[in-house]
């Protein structure tokens, strides 16, 4: 009977990524104060980035709160530790509080039509790859959605499971204060 060794992996130190993502790092430990494990994982690649942060800071009909309800939402789901904490920060930063950001995660907020609409249309899609329920799609447009902010809420669940399988399967150590579990 063969044992396998689980693999660790390692959060690189600036001077262990490309200048390029140094200069990322930098522009990140001035921006927020610190680079966050994650990113930081991502500089192992000389790529991934700077294209994953282009993605995520692109423009968006949606309004920071609303991208936050869905990075909540699709952390949920997937299970991934790392973005529920950071998500958890950032949301109560947009104006949540602690109580919306736990039942946000449980893919509604009954304290808000629209936010609840928008929270059960991202739990739709991403437990469905996609195929949103219908009610979730319709109580999304009667909200006042439109068809731009249908495409920008899949690009975000697009961008949050990038992020979130990346830690799920690293494990990367986080560093934001550990959300409740639900």
């Amino acid at each position: 009977m063969s044992t396998v060794t689980k693999r660790t992996y390692s959060v690189p130190a600036r001077a262990e990524v490309s200048a390029n993502n140094q200069t990322i790092f930098d522009n990140l430990q001035k921006g927020l104060g610190f680079v966050p494990n994650l990113y930081a994982y991502f500089g192992k690649n000389e790529t991934a980035l700077g294209d994953y942060l282009t993605f995520q800071n692109r423009k968006s009909t949606l309004r920071a709160k609303e991208r936050e309800v869905i990075n909540l939402v699709t952390s949920q789901i997937n299970g991934c530790r790392y973005c529920q904490s950071a998500h958890t920060a950032l949301g109560k930063m947009n104006g949540f509080t602690d109580k919306q950001v736990l039942e946000i995660r449980t893919g509604q907020a009954s304290f808000d039509r629209k936010i609840d609409a928008l929270a059960k249309l991202t739990s739709s899609i991403v437990k469905n790859r996609g195929r949103a329920s219908e009610e979730s799609v319709e109580s999304f447009f009667s909200e006042g959605y439109n068809e731009a902010n249908l495409i920008d809420v899949v690009i975000v669940v697009g961008d949050k499971i990038i992020s979130n399988y990346i830690h799920n399967l690293t494990q990367i150590e986080i560093d934001f204060p550990l959300a409740e579990e639900l």
